[in-house]
């Protein structure tokens, strides 16, 4: 496989959970497999466990009372998303076949406030715009506002003072807005997303993690705006 877009979160447990997804190089019969590891300290780690089905990229996972939640998007002819759980993070089904999401909905960043999960998902089919999703247990029903913008490569978070930020490919429209990744508040009530810091960036440039520590925002992306690609990091104190 060539494994892709890596994404650390921390189990249950304690331990470091590490998904990603390998691109099959037979492509035969199918073309990807979402897979997870597992370490105690960051350097030894556990044996790959294919998660999901088939074919379907499980773009992110997200811990809440000790259940694993990961949207899932088709990467071939399957051209829907998919909310899996699991109970151990090794073992995912699904829990909503079809979310029901039209235009090729795919990379996602999901959140939960107290038992309210909230969904930033990106569009590349013939609506372009993202979305925010909204659901209550048991997770089953979703709504969905379009933000009216384009996004890639989405990461959010919800700071301690309850707001949340996302950190987001912004598409230019012309040469004075080229693409870049920027940090951009999110506001769920109204289904609106609002750029407020461009980090430095350009080209080919997205996939950011994120995490709030010590009162600051810590952002790794990468980008192509410094003549080739290279990854970054970015401390940002939040007001």
């Amino acid at each position: 496989m060539d494994l892709r877009d890596a994404k650390i979160t921390v189990t249950p447990e304690k331990l470091l959970m590490l998904s990603g997804a390998g691109a099959l190089h037979d492509k035969s019969a199918n073309t990807h497999q979402s897979m997870v590891w597992f370490s105690e300290n960051g350097r030894s780690w556990s044996d790959g466990h294919p998660i999901g089905d088939r074919d379907f990229w499980l773009w992110r996972i997200t811990w809440h009372n000790k259940k694993a939640y990961s949207m899932g998007y088709g990467c071939n002819q399957y051209r829907y998303l998919r909310l899996y759980h699991s109970s151990d993070g090794k073992s995912f089904s699904p829990l909503v076949n079809d979310l029901g999401v039209i235009s090729y909905p795919n990379e996602t960043a999901m959140v939960f406030s107290g038992d309210t999960a909230f969904c930033l998902l990106r569009r590349d089919g013939e609506q372009k715009s993202g979305l925010l999703g909204t659901a209550l247990p048991p997770y089953i029903q979703w709504t969905w506002k379009d933000l009216g913008t384009r996004i890639g490569g989405p990461q959010m978070i919800q700071l301690p003072d309850g707001r949340f930020l996302a950190a987001v490919r912004l598409y230019g429209s012309d040469e004075w807005q080229p693409a870049r990744t920027s940090l951009c508040w999110v506001n769920p009530q109204k289904g609106t997303i609002t750029e407020a810091l461009t980090l430095p960036s350009g080209g080919d440039t997205s996939y950011p993690g994120m995490v709030f520590h010590d009162g600051m925002v810590w952002v790794s992306y990468y980008s192509s705006h410094e003549g080739k690609t290279s990854v970054y990091l970015a401390k940002v104190k939040i007001d």
